[in-house]
């Protein structure tokens, strides 16, 4: 079986010898020699890239990619008889990493002490001195209710660290119950918990079911002082109804690393709009331990078993 790999990332695989690894460039036409694949690793690969590679491949049988959410993978149009499995948990310490770095920049606003620095201005009043708790403000993580919507391994990753800086988390899946020892409850309870949270951290995929899911609604039930912080996809807000909430000041504020367009156009209302945070898409890039699970899919593959991450299409 022959096996692209990506020159995008280091690779140091131990492949059964029925394997033939061929690193491919990802910025370049897979060279013809080498279209004869039945098997493609896929990291950080330019988009009008990902769209050629079907009509490449047309030996191809399997993608493994390394990315968390498989959707510029899922819409580049490679046929549905071939399988597709995702980097699952590759990414689940570095973007909970970024999240609770995004979080703690909000709560101590970060944001404007960098604004500040720039006009060697230093701002007591408003970021210093006699910073006294107050109810209905978000300032730290101790004692704040934070819900995160999408509840996989990078949730679970992240609810931990937050709970140790004493804030009370609460998961939000398909199934309600607990998963790795925190509450999880399901949308239809959003309702009766965004009234109560400080922060709500969007890790949902992008798929046709969460399509501009996090909408006004979601936006009116949030506290005047709760943040929204996004490292799911762009393609779940409505980004109308953030705008709106942002420039009336019906929400905190935003910490987005996520868009519905990316790169985030220069004339973007994000940029100008008051109270964000924004970071240009960081918070994976990141993979940690590809090479188990790329070797683990490779035996399952080569002996008819199931394989890890797989993508429901």
């Amino acid at each position: 079986m022959k096996l692209l790999l990506p020159d995008s990332i280091n690779l140091d695989l131990n492949l059964p010898d029925q394997v033939q690894p061929v690193t491919y460039a990802v910025t370049e036409p897979i060279p013809q020699e080498h279209r004869d694949a039945e098997a493609i690793v896929l990291w950080a690969i330019p988009g009008h890239r990902m769209v050629e590679l079907p009509a490449e491949l047309p030996n191809l049988k399997w993608v493994q990619g390394l990315m968390a959410g498989m959707d510029a993978a899922v819409n580049a149009g490679f046929s549905e008889d071939i399988t597709m499995t995702s980097g699952l948990g590759l990414h689940a310490g570095p973007v909970a990493e970024h999240t609770l770095a995004m979080v703690l920049a909000a709560a101590r606003r970060l944001d404007l002490c960098v604004l500040y620095q720039a006009n060697n201005e230093w701002d007591e009043t408003r970021l210093g001195g006699n910073q006294a708790l107050r109810t209905g403000n978000f300032s730290t993580l101790s004692g704040a209710r934070v819900l995160i919507w999408g509840f996989g391994s990078i949730g679970q990753e992240l609810a931990p660290w937050m709970a140790a800086m004493g804030a009370t988390v609460t998961g939000v899946a398909s199934s309600a119950g607990e998963r790795a020892g925190f509450p999880v409850i399901t949308a239809a309870d959003l309702p009766d918990e965004l009234p109560r949270t400080d922060v709500l951290i969007n890790i949902l995929p992008a798929n046709p079911h969460t399509e501009a899911i996090v909408d006004g609604a979601v936006f009116e039930a949030l506290p005047r002082h709760a943040w929204f912080v996004n490292v799911g996809r762009g393609a779940t807000v409505d980004d109308a109804a953030l705008l709106e909430a942002l420039q009336q000041g019906s929400i905190g504020g935003a910490a987005l690393d996520v868009f519905r367009t990316e790169p985030l156009p220069s004339d973007d209302p994000y940029w100008s709009a008051p109270n964000v945070i924004i970071t240009p898409h960081s918070a994976g890039g990141r993979p940690r331990n590809s090479e188990p699970l790329i070797e683990q899919n490779v035996r399952a593959y080569l002996a008819g078993e199931e394989l890890a991450g797989l993508v429901t299409r």
